[in-house]
């Protein structure tokens, strides 16, 4: 939905033009860096011992797929909150 909405944004103001790169392209990708920012955000926090809360990580589970990195794209030896 939120992917959709942006692809419709991007073409209605013509950014795909700059890099003659279709809006679905670049939908996706926008998308998938903003999960990406919102994953390392929580790792941060989780890192320094300060509580997440930042966003819902259940959002960023469902949007991408586990990796052959590590669940989510993570470090493996690096856990959520479901521990090891």
């Amino acid at each position: 939905m939120f992917r959709k909405e942006l692809e419709r944004l991007i073409n209605c103001h013509s950014f795909e033009n700059g890099s003659n790169t279709p809006d679905f392209i670049l939908a996706q990708f926008l998308h998938e860096s903003l999960l990406a920012f919102d994953r390392a955000v929580n790792e941060r926090e989780r890192w320094s011992g300060r509580r997440e809360g930042w966003g819902d990580m259940e959002k960023v589970r469902e949007a991408l797929p586990p990796t052959d990195t590590g669940e989510f794209g993570l470090r493996p030896d690096i856990k959520g909150e479901d521990g090891p």
